[in-house]
């Protein structure tokens, strides 16, 4: 008579009491190790796959700590950006100091932004004219974008010598209005620095601060 190994795997689990009851069989039965082809016996094998579990957890467990310090690292970061925009009194240097910190706190060798429709410092680069389709742009991304470098005209905002292939640009907003009223563009020489796979939360975070800020501009 040929058993469903599904049937036993079912009984085992339903009458835990069996190798209680059949010690014996307990010494009958050997298995082959994942680790070489001796055999082993069955508590040895339970050792065995317990030691896997512990390692895998500890692995995932050590996985986590790391993702929760770069969250904090990255959070210590958004809030010392935060921290000098709110330190800066005069409206018309905002721009100019955004661009500094973002460039000094997320060590960033490209970073850039544009206002348009700007009622103070109307002479000042941040307020040079932005084409309809920059504009337009913008006001689409309802999330930061973060890619390839793929001839932006924002792109040519960033003067740096080094050769941008990987961009993220924030819209700037007042609240939750549908249009943006400028642009932040982040750019590195680094293709893997923003890719579209890549999450955006805190970009989008950047992007709030950035546009609370700002806003006094336009305002």
């Amino acid at each position: 008579m040929s058993l469903n190994p599904l049937d036993v795997a079912s009984f085992l689990e339903a009458h835990p009491e069996f190798f209680q009851e059949h010690a014996e069989v307990l010494n009958r039965i050997s298995l082959i190790s994942p680790h070489g082809n001796r055999a082993v016996s069955l508590q040895e094998r339970q050792m065995e796959m317990l030691r896997e579990k512990i390692k895998s957890l500890e692995l995932r467990t050590a996985e986590l700590i790391r993702f929760g310090q770069e969250n904090d690292a990255i959070t210590e970061k958004t809030i010392k950006l935060a921290r000098k925009l709110f330190l800066e009194r005069n409206a018309m240097m905002l721009p100019d100091a955004l661009v500094v910190a973002l460039k000094e706190i997320y060590n960033l060798p490209a970073a850039a932004v544009r206002v348009w429709g700007a009622t103070l410092g109307t002479d000042q680069p941040y307020a040079k004219t932005v084409s309809p389709d920059t504009r337009l742009f913008a006001n689409s991304l309802m999330t930061p974008y973060v890619g390839p470098n793929s001839g932006f005209e924002a792109g040519l905002w960033l003067s740096e010598g080094e050769r941008i292939t990987s961009v993220a640009m924030l819209p700037l907003r007042v609240g939750a209005a549908p249009e943006a009223y400028g642009l932040v563009i982040l750019g590195s020489p680094d293709p893997k620095r923003f890719t579209p796979d890549m999450g955006t939360t805190y970009l989008a975070r950047i992007g709030e601060i950035a546009s609370a800020a700002l806003a006094r501009l336009v305002q």
